[in-house]
């Protein structure tokens, strides 16, 4: 850098910014940096902290500009190259994210700070090899740190190398027999395993711990054999909350997710003046309503977490949005409103799906359409099925039983691949049922 610290004319004015931008006083702290630069022109952390700034006022180009600047002013200095990468991760840039996380690895093996923004990197862009490999550094930096040990367990969970994970956990709980999160964590393993009734003894102290928690208690029935009707709201929320910034890139890009195309297309076919009212079911990101774009009607969204609802509400194509569990919200929905409801993916969630199926035909207007999709269940089994993926699985012919009951004049079922997951198809069944005119 360009002075060295003990003797740093524009250090003060570097923190003071920092401040100022965490209270988001974006005026004040524009005038601090200008100072700092008049002090010392063409400094990177200049820069780089323009850069942060640009971000937080709504200038993505600016900020990358900044960064990519304070990169270029000094190629070697690890704090930049940092935020340059989390940038560009935040803006789903991960190819270059990650070769810059690496960079700036390289750079700092010792920077437990560095190290964070790496694995936080890694997660974001769905490199979970590459967090675990940071992880295990970190544990070498600071052996036993019980954050690094969790967030390593669950990683290992997601490649499936529960083994791995399950020893991890063991070691937290012998450390702290009342640590909530490592007994949490090893009773998603035994679920992810198809070993749900071995973790048993975790969810009877779990819900001593935690009594009244909907989450611990549906894992206790899990752990007792039964199959829970639904997913407790709180359950699906913390897991849409957090994907809600990569969910695009990870199930269209990642696992080649076609169903709101699919199903926008079938819909346009029917209605190609747009002039219809559409309920979005668990809407997401709002990927149906890209597909079909601006209705001459309403296009209102039903999503249970609120970050799934802020990226869906980007698009511009929704009317309304309502935060709250889609059976809540189609028992409170009046009758005939909808040429169209929607659920694409969502009963793999929310599982039993009988009183939903008798709402929609309610509440959709003569010769209206219910399209939904679930994840397959043999014939020869139950009606309904939790797989150790943590989502349910249905019957065709139950579900088809279920329209009819619910007096749907028309049922088509098409059997489709959903999206892919580590390379092997999903697969499952599209819906579309039809009320009589």
């Amino acid at each position: 850098m360009t002075a060295a610290v003990q003797n740093d004319p524009i250090r003060h004015h570097l923190e003071t910014v920092r401040a100022q931008l965490a209270k988001g006083e974006l005026r004040e702290a524009a005038l601090t940096l200008n100072e700092a630069q008049k002090i010392l022109p063409g400094d990177a952390r200049v820069f780089m902290m323009a850069g942060l700034m640009a971000e937080k006022s709504g200038n993505v180009k600016g900020a990358l500009e900044m960064l990519r600047k304070s990169v270029a002013t000094a190629p070697g200095w690890g704090p930049g190259l940092l935020e340059l990468a989390l940038l560009l991760a935040r803006q789903n840039q991960f190819a270059e994210a990650i070769e810059k996380a690496q960079e700036v690895a390289r750079l700092e093996p010792g920077n437990l700070l560095v190290l964070a923004g790496v694995v936080d990197i890694a997660h974001r862009a769905g490199h979970t090899e590459m967090a675990v490999q940071h992880l295990r550094r970190g544990l070498e930096l600071v052996p036993g740190d019980v954050q690094l040990r969790r967030l390593l367990a669950r990683d290992l969970d997601t490649l499936g190398q529960h083994a791995g994970a399950l020893d991890i956990w063991g070691g937290l709980i012998a450390q702290d027999a009342h640590d909530k999160e490592a007994l949490a964590g090893r009773v998603r393993t035994f679920i992810a395993m198809g070993a749900a009734t071995q973790a048993a003894a975790d969810t009877a102290v779990l819900m001593e711990l935690l009594p009244g928690d909907a989450v611990v208690a549906y894992y206790d029935a899990l752990a007792r054999g039964e199959t829970p009707p639904h997913q407790p709201v709180e359950l699906n929320r913390a897991l849409f909350d957090g994907m809600a910034e990569i969910y695009d890139q990870h199930i269209v890009r990642g696992l080649g997710y076609r169903l709101p195309k699919i199903v926008a297309d079938r819909i346009l076919e029917r209605y190609p003046d747009k002039h219809l009212n559409v309920l979005d079911l668990g809407c997401g990101t709002g990927l149906l309503g890209v597909c079909l774009g601006r209705l001459d009607g309403f296009l209102i969204g039903v999503e249970i977490s609120q970050k799934m609802i802020d990226q869906a509400a980007r698009h511009k194509v929704y009317d309304r949005f309502h935060t709250v569990d889609i059976n809540d919200a189609l028992a409170a929905t009046p009758a005939a409103q909808y040429e169209v409801l929607a659920a694409l993916d969502v009963f793999i969630y929310s599982g039993d799906l009988a009183r939903a199926v008798q709402d929609a035909h309610r509440i959709l207007q003569p010769a209206g359409d219910f399209w939904f999709s679930c994840e397959i269940a043999p014939e020869e089994g139950q009606d309904l099925v939790l797989q150790p993926s943590g989502r349910y699985a249905h019957k065709r012919s139950h579900v088809a039983r279920l329209c009819r009951e619910a007096g749907f004049e028309g049922v088509e079922i098409e059997a489709l691949e959903l999206r892919r997951e580590a390379g092997v198809p999903v697969q499952g069944f599209l819906v579309r049922a039809r009320k009589a005119a």
